[in-house]
């Protein structure tokens, strides 16, 4: 049996922690996040706060730990909407346009060329300002920039099977278009997707925080790692782990599922993961 990639072993570790963090803190935190206690303001790390406290005596630690739940919840949720909407989307495009039907083709992919004419941080801050900050409105705005992201993978995906030999067995049978997306092109492209899902949950952390960073995103007093950063700008030359702490938990959230879907590509992709190994002979 092959050994796992480093990548994949690294990213998930580092997943998993943070995954624990946020089921954890369901249940417990070290102290009370929305309790204020200003005599115990700017504590440095120590055994009774590890990661200091902020200015209105805040344990950090357990604050990260809200807010990471928070980001989690943020990225599944919206990542999630993508592929509802995006995979069958794209799915039935591909199969329109290679069963002769070319219009609907044209609407999507000048729809996504709209869509992705603006960063998708800008336009996850006009939806959240139109519809008011909160957490609902950037789940809605991340997820949107999600779906035509699926979209435009599925269809090319699909796209380049619908020319394969047991696809046409299939339509020779009988198979509807739809049966034939589920039942053979769906299997087939799923571990393209799992790995653009992996990448899109990173790129969902980064814009919850960024959206509350600016108060778009999550609310007081529910913790959020990007307020966090806000709030530690004006501090950080004299209590600088509240600007450490809560960056490098973003940090590493990140560059966590960045391994994990390169590793995953590796494992789901020989040619790819031959490739590499020929690299490194060589």
């Amino acid at each position: 049996m092959k050994s796992l990639p480093l990548s994949l072993l690294v990213g998930s570790g580092l997943t998993l922690i943070f995954i624990i963090m946020a089921g954890l803190s369901f249940v417990w935190t070290p102290y009370d996040v929305t309790a204020l206690n200003i005599d115990q303001k700017f504590l440095d790390p120590s055994l009774l706060h590890l990661l200091g406290t902020d200015h209105f005596g805040r344990d950090v630690l357990s604050m990260i730990m809200v807010g990471t739940r928070n980001a989690i919840a943020v990225s599944i949720i919206a990542v999630g909407i993508g592929m509802i909407i995006g995979v069958p989307l794209g799915l039935w495009v591909a199969g329109s346009r290679m069963n002769g039907g070319s219009f609907f083709d044209e609407i999507l992919m000048r729809g996504n060329d709209l869509i992705f004419a603006f960063p998708s941080l800008l336009m996850a801050i006009m939806i959240t300002a139109v519809f008011g900050p909160g957490v609902i409105n950037a789940i809605i705005a991340i997820g949107i920039f999600n779906i035509p992201v699926f979209a435009r993978m599925t269809r090319g995906a699909a796209m380049g099977l619908w020319s394969r030999e047991y696809i046409m067995a299939a339509r020779v049978c009988g198979k509807g278009m739809w049966r034939i997306s589920y039942e053979h092109i769906l299997p087939n492209i799923l571990n393209l997707l799992i790995v653009q899902a992996t990448i899109q949950f990173s790129i969902a952390i980064i814009a919850e925080a960024s959206l509350s960073y600016v108060g778009l995103g999550t609310q007081p007093p529910m913790p959020s790692l990007g307020r966090m950063l806000n709030e530690a700008q004006t501090m950080i030359f004299f209590a600088p782990w509240l600007a450490y702490f809560p960056g490098g938990a973003i940090v590493t959230m990140v560059l966590g599922l960045n391994l994990m879907g390169d590793g995953i590509r590796d494992v789901l992709d020989p040619k790819l993961r031959q490739r590499k190994g020929q690299d490194v002979v060589a």
